[in-house]
């Protein structure tokens, strides 16, 4: 899609969107990769999402606006990769795209007493409360629903709650709270002594 999204702004003659497409692109294989580390710094996680969203921002410029707010005393800090575009992937094609008018995602990060905490927040068109039970229980790792379900999409949601657990173990978490026609909003605590 992205590729295609570059082919259509250059003969549409809007090189510089491409050219920032064709850069954000580069920086978000390059820390997808990060040379195979599994831990990389929240700076570089933070970078990662913010290359994804600036693509985006080119692709869907009419509906998607985006704010980045971290705490800077973390971003040195390291963190499993991949943590957060899934999930503003998710915000965006699950929230954003099926709202009518603009929409926002915010992305945080902070440090309380014993946790990393980022969030992604979207604006979106939420989820009603069976929807949003099935992907609580898709995050816990306890969903029994038919494979039929799985097939339905949230594989990259999955996959970072599998790795969550996997690499963290009951040390770290990732809730979802959301409410149909306002927003949906995703943390994951991350326990610092891991």
């Amino acid at each position: 899609n992205t590729l295609d999204a570059i082919g259509w702004l250059c003969e549409e003659e809007r090189c510089q969107d491409a050219v920032e497409m064709v850069n954000a692109l580069a920086k978000l294989f390059r820390i997808s990769i990060s040379k195979g580390h599994e831990l990389i710094t929240i700076q570089k996680e933070v970078e990662h999402a913010r290359s994804y969203l600036k693509i985006q921002k080119i692709r869907y410029e009419d509906i998607l606006d985006y704010r980045i707010v971290i705490e800077e005393q973390i971003l040195h800090k390291r963190v499993l990769k991949m943590l957060l575009q899934p999930i503003v992937e998710n915000a965006l094609y699950h929230g954003i795209k099926n709202k009518r008018g603009g929409g926002c995602i915010i992305i945080r990060g902070y440090e309380d007493r014993d946790n990393l905490i980022f969030e992604v927040e979207d604006n979106g068109s939420g989820m009603d409360p069976e929807t949003l039970e099935k992907v609580r229980k898709k995050l816990s790792g306890t969903f029994e629903g038919e494979q039929a379900d799985l097939k339905k999409g949230g594989f990259g949601l999955n996959n970072v709650a599998q790795r969550l657990r996997m690499y963290y173990g009951d040390q770290a978490e990732i809730l979802v709270e959301s409410e149909k026609g306002i927003g949906t909003c995703f943390k994951i605590f991350l326990n610092k002594k891991t």
